[in-house]
């Protein structure tokens, strides 16, 4: 077969530092190819670079500079791939923020991070919307934006300092729930994310002639270096969709030609229940060239329903926010009939080690350090964070526990407590602290249970004696400060929680109750489990 002129891989003439360049290198090469397409119009690489250059102009305007946060909450758009680029073109920290989350949430991002403007996404966002409404923002037009909420200038915010070398100037600040339940924010260099981008194009053979499907959110990692970033180092198309739906991803994936899809496992099962819904029991996509999922970890079921539905390999990959995301991934020529993540990220070094640090046997299974030019800069205003997550040397602690096999590497366990839900993060500690501000709420403890592609968050309430809190009252109270995704899907009353002999919460029983035939529970007096309420599906559901 003779390829055509975009479909034959091209490198950029000169290195990018920023990571906005790579767009004004690809308006010079292909000016008219698209780069950016969405429901409402298409960008390409000539009009997003001048899409970027006026945006850029136009935060000076609005008095943004180098060193300012730049909050930018929405969901995947034009609109924000070019405030998100301009801010990193003059310097300042474009601030990532999905904009289904809580205004609670946004509110607390918005508080620690000290942006000197917050911008809203309205016309692709209602959530987007919603926020800017409720934080007083004015509303402007502007041409392929759409309407834009602007917030108000905060002139007491001092901006940060810039580093000599401006690939290691921050590019994205990308805010994760902590242990603690408190925000964290994970400073990404354009060092880190070029890195992440021009390796992800390079394995995946990425050219101007591929069609990527934009669903997972731009605000989080993968979404940002992986997809959209890797596709515009390449030169190829990036089709943005603010939320996945399974009938209209198989109409974009026929009628667009699409020729890459990364999702979750939560996606890949949602493709799965269609096509029984609809008695489909085939999906060909013929330029369709490479599925890909991350995010969580890749159940066998989902993997081999896939394939069979597709009619090819279903790869799988594994990262955190803090590495940019990605640290492994299975490869294009060396597909893997298991669940592996693959091998890990070319550039990347990894090591395991044993509770005191010292490293375990090859083989052997170890606490996952990771070092390269993927780690983050740091955690921002959390230098004690930072000194614990990264060492010395530079190792980064997952605190996952893996192994290598042949050269590939295997998740066996990972960090105490994180729920992984729809393929977001979701640490207990914060929906507990939510759950605990209620009046009539004691305690609360919040665990994960398998399902089919997924983890769903299962909450144990115990309330006080007087109290006549119902699981559906407790729901209602979540939904008001939660994100969707972080919302409980059973809650569960008790009027004792179960405790260990020194008096803490005894997680490891309450996690067995869940993983329980049918999540049935045996009353233990032991156990102090004295009655115990279980409910359907609370208001929580997708994000």
């Amino acid at each position: 077969m003779v390829m055509t002129e975009l479909e034959r891989p091209k490198t950029l003439m000169v290195a990018a530092i920023r990571i906005s360049d790579v767009v004004r290198q690809w308006a010079e090469h292909l000016p008219d190819h698209p780069a950016l397409v969405e429901s409402t119009g298409t960008w390409t690489y000539r009009q997003l670079a001048s899409a970027v250059s006026e945006t850029e102009s136009w935060l000076r305007e609005l008095s943004v500079r180098p060193g300012d946060r730049v909050m930018i909450v929405g969901e995947n758009c034009r609109a924000f791939v070019a405030i998100l680029l301009a801010s990193a073109g003059i310097d300042a920290w474009p601030v990532l923020v999905n904009a289904r989350l809580s205004g609670r949430e946004i509110d607390e991002i918005l508080d620690h991070c000290g942006a000197r403007r917050v911008f809203y996404t309205a016309s692709a966002s209602p959530h987007a919307a919603d926020h800017a409404k409720r934080s007083g923002a004015s509303f402007e037009e502007r041409k392929g934006f759409g309407s834009v909420g602007i917030g108000p200038l905060q002139e007491s915010v001092e901006p940060e300092p810039l580093e000599a070398s401006v690939s290691d100037r921050v590019a994205a600040l990308i805010y994760t729930s902590g242990t603690t339940g408190l925000p964290k924010g994970v400073m990404l260099s354009h060092r880190n994310l070029l890195f992440m981008a021009e390796g992800s194009a390079k394995i995946r053979s990425v050219s101007p002639g591929d069609r990527l499907y934009g669903v997972l959110p731009l605000s989080h990692a993968v979404g940002l270096s992986v997809v959209l970033l890797g596709a515009l180092v390449a030169g190829a198309s990036v089709y943005l969709t603010p939320r996945f739906d399974p009938m209209t991803a198989r109409v974009t994936l026929e009628k667009e030609r699409l020729t890459l899809l990364l999702g979750t496992p939560a996606i890949f099962n949602q493709l799965l229940q269609y096509a029984k819904l609809r008695k489909i029991s085939s999906l060909k996509f013929p330029v369709l060239r490479i599925i890909s999922s991350s995010g969580a970890p890749l159940d066998p079921i989902t993997k081999s329903g896939i394939e069979s539905l597709f009619g090819m390999v279903l790869h799988n990959g594994y990262g955190v926010t803090e590495c940019s995301p990605t640290i492994a991934l299975t490869r294009p020529e060396a597909p893997r009939t298991d669940t592996s993540i693959g091998a890990v990220f070319p550039g990347v070094e990894v090591k395991f080690v044993d509770s005191d640090g010292h490293a375990v046997a090859p083989g052997a299974v170890g606490e996952l350090r990771v070092r390269g030019p993927n780690v983050m800069k740091g955690y921002y205003r959390a230098p004690e964070e930072t000194g614990s997550a990264i060492d010395a040397e530079g190792w980064f602690n997952t605190r996952d526990l893996a192994r290598l096999e042949d050269g590939n590497l295997v998740i066996v366990g990972r960090a105490k407590d994180l729920i992984i839900h729809k393929g977001f993060n979701v640490y207990p500690a914060e929906v507990e602290a939510v759950l605990n501000s209620h009046p009539a709420v004691v305690q609360s403890a919040v665990v994960g249970r398998s399902v089919e592609g997924d983890e769903e968050i299962v909450a144990f309430v115990q309330t006080s004696p007087e109290a006549a809190l119902t699981p559906v009252d407790v729901a209602k109270y979540a939904e008001q400060r939660l994100a969707r995704y972080k919302r409980p899907s059973k809650i569960v009353i008790l009027t004792e929680m179960p405790t260990t002999a020194t008096g803490k919460i005894a997680k490891g029983v309450l996690k067995k109750v869940v993983e329980g035939s049918e999540f049935e529970v045996k009353i233990d007096v032991k156990f102090k489990i004295s009655e115990l309420h279980l409910t359907g599906e609370s208001p929580g559901g997708r994000n």
